[in-house]
């Protein structure tokens, strides 16, 4: 038997009836909540619903995702954050665990029988670095997690394809099943609350290095340091090679140190030529309290915001000020940074030391290839000529696109579900993180991360962030009946069952 599809009536209507669905044909499922994305920001979401009391039975996460961690995995193994090495975040921010206690350097501090993570807790920064979790121990503790409170059984696989209000109140997301999984081309899930945590839509290149990868159908020797790209090391084990390395964030800092470990254990002769736009030379800011460290080109600091931004004097800042205050103190706070790491930054003295490491500040013009296949990367700066630099490879670490209408349902929402911009080009939240103009009598739809910069909370795309994000959602739920509050009693008893490992009912 077949179903049907979505009918030119339904995708022009920004409100459908219910009968306007069950006319295409289209099978239509109750389901209270609904969570689009199945990332982490998914996974947190629900995790802290149903530590309030909210059973499995009454949510649904939509994802292609096999997992909440795959992206967020892939992602990091692929800009050399694999399983063994430590990622850029707080030792708190646990996505599976909404108290931050224990911490990760409590957990691995006992898991490995040694103090050395609890020490270096105590002595950051002034003595150690910021202590950071390794990889694999996040996806360990959300599969953890997950198992814990059946986030399996909450999750349907498939594309959301567009989610539209309802008349009557409430919503209709629209899932595409996975091809060969039976006779349903389209499915519809009708809920009063929907929550969006869809990430970022894809790579974000810069504008001539995506130009000349259009121009000549080359996908081998420019890449992007957030897609697959570990033949560009496996071809300069074989052979020495230039490598041109674009940016200065913390994917930036890994891809140079897997460079220079690289060529510290296999004894090869690579040349590094990293171009900086914006060339650090030290400490900068706009007065005592708001100066961040610099030097050689690079911005520091040890998180992707400055902590008070995740719990402090910042955050409070933020919830008060108005969308022109909150887009400069964001000018001011925010930017390209990387953490000061000790062992990094032996790395960087020994390699300028050896000249095979070039900083240049400088503005590419163009991208060109050689007679050779070899790369040409044409700049100029305002001290001196124009330089070209020839290279073998150039790797693009300037990060991921985060456009609305790049990503087909936020897209969507724009035309049709009466959602509108902030200041940031982001979606505009209110301090629930409900999506301003996208009310459906009595339905709320809710978002989280990236598509919600720019708004009350500055750091949206971290641990914390999505976590702040599903506990002021969870708030707003339990004032509108949905779930049980989390008051002190229910959350040390929650608490007891995280430590205990109890399975939620």
């Amino acid at each position: 038997m077949s179903w049907g599809d979505l009918t030119p009536e339904l995708l022009h209507s920004s409100v459908w009836a219910d009968g306007l669905v069950e006319s295409a044909g289209i099978p239509v499922y109750d389901m209270p909540l609904v969570s689009v994305g199945g990332g982490l920001g998914s996974f947190t979401l629900v995790d802290v619903l149903r530590v309030s009391g909210v059973a499995a039975s009454a949510m649904r996460v939509l994802s292609n995702s096999d997992s909440p961690w795959q992206t967020w995995e892939y992602l990091t193994r692929v800009s050399q954050l694999p399983a063994h090495e430590r990622i850029r975040s707080d030792s708190g921010a646990r996505p599976d665990n909404i108290w931050g206690f224990p911490s990760y350097a409590v957990q691995e501090a006992w898991q490995e029988r040694s103090l050395k993570p609890l020490l270096q807790v105590l002595t950051e920064p002034l003595m150690a670095d910021f202590y950071s979790p390794k990889s694999a121990m996040v996806t360990w503790s959300v599969r953890r997690e997950a198992d814990r409170i059946g986030y399996w059984e909450m999750l349907a696989k498939g594309q959301v394809r567009m989610v539209r209000k309802r008349l009557g109140g409430g919503y209709f997301t629209v899932l595409t099943p996975p091809s060969g999984s039976g006779p349903t081309k389209r499915v519809v899930l009708r809920s009063r609350y929907v929550h969006l945590a869809v990430g970022y839509p894809g790579l974000k290149f810069l504008d001539d290095l995506q130009e000349f990868r259009q121009r000549q159908g080359e996908r081998y020797r420019v890449v992007n340091a957030y897609e697959p790209h570990e033949h560009v090391y496996d071809q300069l084990r074989k052979r020495p090679g230039v490598v041109v390395v674009r940016g200065a964030g913390i994917v930036a800092s890994r891809v140079l140190q897997r460079l220079m470990d690289d060529r510290e254990r296999y004894g090869l002769q690579t040349q590094i030529v990293h171009l900086f736009r914006t060339y650090v030379t030290g400490a900068h800011g706009p007065h005592l309290f708001m100066r961040r460290k610099g030097g050689g080109g690079w911005a520091y600091q040890a998180f992707t915001m400055p902590k008070s931004a995740f719990g402090g004097q910042l955050k409070a800042q933020f919830r008060k000020a108005s969308p022109e205050r909150r887009a400069r103190l964001a000018g001011l706070v925010a930017g390209t940074t990387t953490p000061k790491l000790a062992r990094w930054q032996e790395q960087l003295h020994r390699a300028r030391q050896g000249s095979w490491y070039h900083a240049v500040q400088a503005v590419v013009e163009r991208i060109d290839q050689a007679p050779d296949g070899r790369l040409v990367t044409y700049t100029r700066s305002a001290n001196s000529a124009g330089m070209q630099y020839a290279s073998d490879f150039i790797i693009d670490c300037t990060g991921l696109e985060a456009d609305m209408p790049e990503h087909r349902v936020l897209d969507d929402l724009l035309k049709h579900g009466g959602a509108r911009p902030n200041k940031a080009g982001r979606l505009q939240v209110g301090p629930h993180f409900e999506v301003l103009g996208a009310e459906s009598d009595g339905g709320v739809l809710y978002a989280s991360g990236a598509a919600t910069a720019g708004n009350h909370f500055l750091a949206v795309d971290s641990f914390l962030g999505m976590q702040t994000a599903a506990l002021d959602i969870a708030d707003d739920l339990a004032r509108r009946g949905f779930c049980k509050g989390l008051g002190p009693f229910r959350s040390v008893s929650q608490w007891l069952k995280w430590v205990a490992n109890r399975r939620l009912a």
